[in-house]
């Protein structure tokens, strides 16, 4: 055990700090940009000067990301000890797990339009202390509605961050690094669910789930600190970009935008049905013991930032030796796609050993899917549109972690078996690929029309 824990925090350090030694040997120079947008890293005189604060942004984003995921999966790892100690049913669960996406879904909209109007900096700070400050005292609730309420919150602070991260990136990242900056937050999105549930689930099982909300919720403050001390990043605003930059219903009126979000929606289901309910299926379906749980839910976590890694890597050497982008991220996502499906397939019908090994194969294929989704989507958006575009899209994709826990509980409740919950995110998964495939005409800069004054 302690020699998997020690893995655990190798990968942690090892992928996501060594984003920076690999980005400081890429060169800063785009392949191509949208029509009226220079970003960041195209100035002149700058480029030195980007490298340096894009690894830390990077690396900042990353660690954010990382305590995202862990402070929002705390609530399905202590799952079956809140059934047991507040006698929740499926369905109360199924609407707990959920109600977190209630806030964060429809904020991803509000969010994306503050980035582009006032910054990220102050922006995302106090995304950070609101979730930080929801964990914490989730710790202390002791009824549903308590519980329920301090979900929302949690959902309205987390929102902040992929709009914001993506908005930065678009601006002090090239296409040809893009893979990897997107794939170091990959990771720290699939190390948060890792550590959290194995770290999480451990010591809850010693100390209880209170004390770990508490403790999770406290150290994440921690986090604001070196962001506010990180050297001014963004490009200065001026009133003919805030005119020339593309509005909501600019972004709503392309194809991609729709397939895209569409795209994002179903790779999401399959995330979030993982996320919210593995604990508690290994648990009470397959019969594993908490820390077993904790165990095995750890490393499919761990295959999944390593498909992330692989990911930005592969997607990266693919662009620099002269793919487009276009077939670099397709070919990821059409990978990802139909092989989590037919792994999802494999858990309902196969033993407890069989579904082992499928579910850390299909670790590894979601994370894949992940850096490509907002890659894509910065991309396709340029400097000038990210933030909203990328809000526009997380808002559909989230949806998924609306639906996915309440069709899960339902299904579940109804059949008592999960089976039925597998196929179903199976099938989603194939609507993706076809929208990734076919909706999307093409992965490329939109050729943003320049407004007259």
């Amino acid at each position: 055990m302690r020699c998997w824990h020690a893995c655990q925090l190798l990968l942690i350090c090892g992928g996501i700090g060594g984003y920076s030694s690999i980005r400081g040997r890429m060169k800063n120079k785009d392949e191509y940009a949208p029509a009226g947008a220079m970003s960041a890293a195209q100035t002149p005189g700058v480029a030195a000067a980007v490298s340096v604060t894009t690894r830390r942004l990077a690396s900042l984003f990353a660690v954010a990301v990382f305590i995202n995921y862990v402070d929002r999966g705390n609530l399905a790892t202590a799952a079956p000890l809140l059934r047991d100690e507040l006698h929740f049913d499926a369905v109360q669960m199924g609407l707990l797990l959920s109600a977190f996406y209630w806030t964060y879904t429809p904020s991803q909209l509000l969010v994306g339009w503050a980035s582009e109007r006032f910054g990220v900096r102050w922006l995302l700070a106090a995304g950070v202390g609101l979730w930080s400050l929801a964990t914490a005292f989730t710790g202390l609730a002791g009824s549903f509605a308590s519980i329920l309420l301090l979900r929302l919150l949690l959902g309205l602070g987390e929102s902040v961050i992929f709009p914001c991260s993506s908005k930065v990136l678009s601006q002090t990242s090239t296409l040809k690094e893009r893979g990897r900056a997107n794939a170091a937050i990959a990771i720290g999105l699939s190390l948060g669910p890792a550590v959290g549930t194995f770290a999480g689930g451990l010591l809850m099982a010693e100390y209880g789930w209170r004390m770990v909300f508490i403790s999770f919720g406290l150290i994440s403050l921690l986090w604001i600190w070196p962001w506010l001390k990180t050297p001014a990043f963004e490009a200065p605003r001026s009133a003919t970009k805030d005119a020339n930059s593309p509005g909501l219903l600019d972004i709503l009126s392309e194809r991609s935008a729709w397939g895209a979000a569409l795209g994002h929606f179903c790779c999401n289901y399959a995330l979030y049905f993982v996320i919210s309910w593995l604990p508690l299926y290994l648990v009470k379906e397959r019969g594993f013991s908490m820390a077993e749980m904790a165990q095995l839910a750890g490393a499919i976590y761990v295959l999944q930032a390593c498909g992330a890694m692989l990911c930005g890597w592969m997607t990266d050497r693919a662009i620099a030796k002269g793919a487009s982008g276009n077939r670099a991220y397709k070919t990821a996502f059409i990978v990802s796609g139909l092989g989590t499906a037919i792994c999802f397939v494999g858990c309902a019908m196969g033993t407890s050993h069989v579904a082992t090994g499928f579910l850390l194969a299909a670790g590894l294929l979601i994370g894949i899917c992940t850096p490509a989704v907002f890659s894509a989507a910065q991309t396709m958006a340029g400097p000038l549109a990210s933030g909203r575009w990328v809000g526009f899209q997380n808002f559909v994709g989230n949806l998924a972690g609306i639906l996915a826990p309440i069709l899960t509980g339902f299904i579940v409740k109804q059949t008592h078996l999960f089976a039925g919950a597998f196929v179903l995110a199976g099938a989603i998964l194939g609507v993706g690929v076809f929208s990734w495939s076919v909706i999307v005409p093409k992965i490329a800069p939109v050729q943003w029309r320049v407004k007259q004054s």
